[in-house]
C-alpha cells in the first residue's frame, strides 16, 4: 500500500512519541525513583522493551500486601496502660517505634506527605507527643514535635486541605488532653479555645440527633471525646475480631477507659503480625486484593495474571461463602467483591445487598453519616451486575445510589483524593454495559496516579504491586497494541480496495468503525485473527445491508442469494450486474479464506457453517425488502423474529468464535444456548437501532419496531415516548438474560471465552446507539476510534 511522505512522517512522529513515553515510564534514568528493573535489549528488529521483569515482580507482589504503619494509631496503642500495672505501657514496643520514626522536621506520619495532608501530619504528630508525654519518654522528641506543630498550626484553617476523618473533633480533643496532663502547647490559648468551642458547638448542635449514623460516627472518633466518652455505648460496635471498626486507635481509646479482653487481644494480634507498629485499619487484606485485581483489569493487563487472579478470587470466594466479617461488615468491600466475583464467574447472590438497598440503612451507618461517595460509587457499580429480573434488590440499590451520586455532582461535593468528581460523572454517563474495554483501559492509564494515598483518621498507603511497574506494563501493552491496530487497519483498507468494495457507490464506507469495534474489545495482540474476521465480516454485512435496503434491484438481490445457495462451485462467472459480481466475489473469497483458517484451528470443516450463517442473513434481509416493495405490514412478532437475524450480527460474531481459542464441536454450534446467546444480543441491537433510527427510516418509508408498536397499539394512540420506554425495558431484559447466560457455568456448553464475545458485542451496541445511530453518523464515533487506534495515552503524571 502506498503512502504519501506526510503520512509516513506522521506515523514516524507517533512512533517516536510512543517510544519516548515508554522509555520514560519503563526504563527510567538511574536517578529516577522507580522500581522497574526494566532493561532494553536489541535484536534484528531494533530496540525492544522487556516487561518480563515487571510482570514477575507484579506476580510476586500480588500475593504480598504491605500497609504503611500509622504513626497516629501506633501512638494511641502506645497510650494503652498495662492491665497488670496501669503506670506502665501495655505495648512499650510501640513507644520505641515512635522514638525511632520521627521525621527530621519533627513530625510523624507518612514520609514525604503531600502538602494537602498537613492536617494529617499535625494529627499524627500530636498523638505521638501525647504518647511520649504520657509515659515521660523522649523529651527531645516532644520538643521537636511541638516545634513542628507551632510552625504549621496556622495552616489548619485552610479549607483546601484534606482533613482526616473526625479531625475537627479529634484534634481539639487531643489538645484538651495535652492541657490536662500539663503539656505546654506552643499555640495561642485563644486559638485553642476557638477549636474547643467549635468542637463543642458541633457536638451540641447535633446532640438531639439520635440517628445510628451519628452514634456510629461518635464511636469511631472516640479518641477526641475525652470525658464525655461513653465507653459502654461504643462497645456496641465491637466486631467479632475484638476491634471497634477495625480501627486500632478507636479500640485503644476504648481500652484506656474500660478493660475488654477481646479488644486487648485484637491489639496484641496486630503487634504480633506487624511488629512494633500498627496500620490505621485492619484487617483490610480482602479489600486491598480486590483493589489490586480491579486495577489490573481496568488497566487491560489481567490476561497476564489470570492464574494469580483466580487464586486470589478463589480465596475471597471462600470468605464470601462463610460470610466473613471483613466482607460483610464493610459496604464498599462487599460491593467490590460481589462485582468482581460475579463478573469472573463465581456464584454470588445479590441477597447480600438486602439491607444496603434501603437508603435509610446507608444513612444510619458510619459511611452514610460521612456521605462517603467512594462507598456509594462501589454500590452503584455493583447494582449494574444484574443477571435476573427478580433481583429487585439491585434495582433499588441502583436507584438511590444513582440519585446520591447525581446530588454529589450538583453539590460539587468535596471528595477524598482517590475519588475524583470525574470518576462519578463517568460512572453515571457510561454504565459498565455501555463502555468499551480499550477505552476504559486508556482512561485508567491516563488517570492512574503513582502516588496513591487513602485517608481515614490518618493517611495510609498500601504496597502490594508497585504502581509504576503496573502502569509501565499497561502503557507498554497499550502502545504495542496500537502499533498492531494501525497495521491491521491498513491491511483492512487494502483488502477493501482489492475486493473493489470501495467502488460500490451505495455502500457506507465504515472500515474504521468496523475495525474499531473489534479492536476496542478483542484488544490483545494474540486475537489478531479474531479481530480481522470480525472487522471484515462487519464491512461485508454493512455492504450487504445497504445493498438489500436500497442498493440493489429485486433481480440483483435474488441473484446474490442464488449464488450463495450454489456455493459448491457449480455457478459460473456470469453475474446479472457488476454490483453482484463485486459483492459475491468478496464474500466467496473472504468466507473461504476464513473457513480454511478456522478449519485448521478447529480440526473440522467450518466453511459450510459460515455459508449457512450468511445465507440465513440474506434471506431475512430479502423478507424485509419484500415487505417494503409489496407495502406489507408484518406483525410485531413476525418483524422481531426476522429482525434479530437481519440485524446481521451472526456473520460478525459467529465466525470470530472459531478464532478465540477453545474448540467448538458441531454439537455446540447447534446447541440452544449458542442460538440463544445470538438471539439475545441481536434483539438488543435491533431494538437499540430501531429507537435511534426511527426518524430516519420513517423518512425512507421503512417500518421498524417503533412504528409497528405505535401502529399496532390500541387504536394506534401510543406515543413515541411510551413505545420507546417499553422497548427500553425489553432491551434491559434481554441484556440481563444475556449476562446471565454469559456468566453461567453449570450446564453451559459454550466456553466462557466464546460467550464473552456476545457480551462484548452487546457493549459495542450500547456505545454506538447511546445517543444516536453512531454507526451511520459520519463523526459520532471518531473521537473513540482515534483514542483506541491512533492517539497514544497522555501520561503526564509520571
Amino acid at each position: 500500500m502506498h503512502h504519501s511522505s506526510s503520512c509516513l512522517q506522521a506515523l514516524c512522529t507517533f512512533a517516536s512519541v510512543a517510544q519516548c513515553l515508554l522509555d520514560s515510564v519503563l526504563c527510567p534514568a538511574p536517578s529516577a525513583k522507580l522500581d522497574h528493573g526494566c532493561k532494553k535489549h536489541t535484536s534484528g528488529a531494533g530496540t525492544l522493551l522487556c516487561s518480563n521483569g515487571s510482570m514477575e515482580r507484579i506476580r510476586e507482589h500480588l500475593q504480598k500486601i504491605e500497609i504503611s504503619a500509622s504513626s497516629y494509631d501506633t501512638a494511641w496503642v502506645a497510650m494503652v496502660p498495662s492491665p497488670m500495672s496501669p503506670q506502665r505501657p501495655c505495648f512499650p514496643q510501640c513507644l520505641n517505634w515512635i522514638l525511632d520514626n520521627q521525621h527530621p522536621d519533627g513530625s510523624w506520619g507518612l514520609h514525604h506527605f503531600h502538602p494537602s495532608l498537613i492536617n494529617d501530619g499535625l494529627s499524627s504528630t500530636l498523638a505521638c507527643i501525647l504518647a511520649l508525654e504520657r509515659w515521660k519518654s523522649g523529651q527531645e522528641h516532644v520538643r521537636r514535635g511541638l516545634s513542628f506543630i507551632e510552625s504549621n498550626f496556622s495552616r489548619i484553617v485552610d479549607e483546601q486541605l484534606h482533613s482526616p476523618i473526625g479531625f475537627d473533633i479529634i484534634f481539639p480533643g487531643m489538645l484538651e488532653y495535652a492541657l490536662n496532663i500539663g503539656l505546654e502547647i506552643p499555640i495561642d490559648q485563644s486559638d485553642i479555645n476557638n477549636m474547643l468551642c467549635k468542637r463543642d458547638a458541633e457536638l451540641q448542635r447535633e446532640q438531639g440527633n439520635n440517628c445510628e449514623g451519628r452514634k456510629a460516627y461518635l464511636a469511631y472518633v472516640a479518641e477526641g471525646l475525652g470525658n464525655i466518652l461513653d465507653s459502654r455505648e461504643i462497645m456496641k460496635y465491637q466486631r467479632e475480631n475484638g476491634s471497634l471498626f477495625n480501627s486500632p486507635s478507636t479500640t485503644a481509646a476504648a481500652l484506656m477507659n474500660i478493660y475488654d479482653a477481646k479488644a486487648l487481644e485484637y491489639l496484641h494480634s496486630l503487634l504480633s503480625r506487624f511488629g512494633c507498629s500498627v496500620p490505621t485499619s485492619y484487617p483490610v487484606d480482602v479489600h486491598i486484593h480486590l483493589c489490586m485485581i480491579d486495577n489490573i483489569e481496568r488497566l487491560g493487563v489481567a490476561r497476564h495474571f489470570s492464574h494469580e487472579i483466580k487464586s486470589i478470587l478463589d480465596r475471597i470466594y471462600r470468605c464470601w461463602l462463610r460470610n466473613d466479617e471483613e466482607i460483610s461488615s464493610d459496604m464498599a468491600t462487599c460491593a467490590m467483591a460481589f462485582r468482581l466475583l460475579r463478573m469472573n464467574g463465581y456464584d454470588v447472590s445479590s441477597d447480600c445487598f438486602t439491607q444496603f438497598s434501603e437508603v435509610n440503612y446507608f444513612y444510619n451507618s458510619l459511611q452514610g453519616y460521612l456521605k462517603d461517595v467512594s462507598t456509594v460509587l462501589e454500590l452503584y457499580q455493583a447494582s449494574q451486575i444484574k443477571i435476573s429480573p427478580n433481583e429487585q434488590v439491585l434495582d433499588k440499590l441502583g436507584s438511590w445510589s444513582r440519585d446520591f451520586l447525581k446530588q454529589a455532582l450538583i453539590n460539587n461535593q468535596k471528595l477524598e483524593p482517590q475519588v475524583a468528581l470525574q470518576e462519578v460523572d463517568y460512572a453515571l454517563n457510561f454504565p459498565f454495559y455501555a463502555n468499551l474495554e480499550r477505552l476504559e483501559h486508556k482512561r485508567k492509564i491516563e488517570n492512574f496516579g503513582a502516588e496513591k494515598f487513602h485517608i481515614l483518621k490518618t493517611s495510609y498507603q498500601y504496597c502490594g504491586i508497585n504502581d509504576n511497574n503496573l502502569l509501565g506494563l499497561a502503557l507498554e501493552d497499550f502502545c504495542t497494541s496500537q502499533s498492531i491496530y494501525r497495521k491491521e487497519l491498513q491491511n483492512l483498507e487494502y483488502w477493501v480496495k482489492e475486493n473493489k468494495l470501495d467502488q460500490l457507490e451505495f455502500a457506507r464506507q465504515k472500515q474504521a468503525y468496523c475495525y474499531f469495534s473489534a479492536a476496542a474489545t478483542l484488544f490483545s495482540p494474540e486475537m489478531s485473527e479474531a479481530r480481522m474476521s470480525w472487522a471484515k465480516n462487519s464491512i461485508l454485512t454493512t455492504v450487504v445491508d445497504d445493498f438489500f435496503d436500497f442498493g440493489g434491484s429485486r433481480e440483483e438481490l435474488e441473484s446474490l442469494i442464488s449464488l450463495v445457495e450454489e456455493w459448491d462451485g457449480t455457478w459460473k462467472e456470469e453475474f446479472c450486474s457488476e454490483q453482484v459480481k463485486i459483492i459475491f466475489s468478496a464474500l466467496f473469497k473472504t468466507i473461504n479464506e476464513l473457513g480454511i483458517r478456522a478449519s485448521a484451528l478447529q480440526q473440522r470443516s467450518i466453511t459450510h457453517h459460515l455459508v449457512e450463517i450468511w445465507l440465513s442473513l440474506m434471506k431475512s434481509m430479502m423478507k424485509e425488502a419484500q415487505w417494503t416493495l409489496n407495502k406489507e405490514v408484518p406483525s410485531l412478532d413476525e418483524y422481531m423474529l426476522n429482525g434479530y437475524v437481519s440485524f446481521a450480527l451472526g456473520p460478525i460474531i459467529l465466525p470470530a468464535l472459531y478464532f478465540v481459542g477453545p474448540q467448538l464441536p458441531e454439537y455446540v454450534v447447534n446447541h440452544p444456548e449458542y442460538q440463544n446467546l445470538l438471539k439475545l444480543v441481536s434483539t438488543c441491537g435491533r431494538l437499540l437501532n430501531d429507537i435511534q433510527g426511527f426518524q430516519r427510516e420513517g423518512k425512507e418509508g421503512k417500518l421498524n419496531s417503533v412504528s409497528l408498536r405505535i401502529l399496532q397499539s390500541r387504536d394506534g394512540l401510543a406515543s413515541e415516548e411510551e413505545v420507546k420506554k417499553e422497548m427500553q425495558r425489553a432491551i434491559d431484559g434481554s441484556r440481563t438474560e444475556l449476562l446471565r447466560l454469559v456468566l453461567q457455568q453449570d450446564g453451559s456448553v459454550v466456553p466462557r471465552p466464546c460467550k464473552d464475545l456476545f457480551w462484548k458485542m452487546c457493549r459495542i451496541l450500547h456505545v454506538f446507539y447511546m445517543k444516536t445511530d453512531g454507526f451511520t453518523s459520519p463523526k459520532e464515533m471518531l473521537v473513540a476510534v482515534n483514542s483506541v487506534i491512533h492517539e497514544p495515552p497522555k501520561v503526564s503524571h509520571i
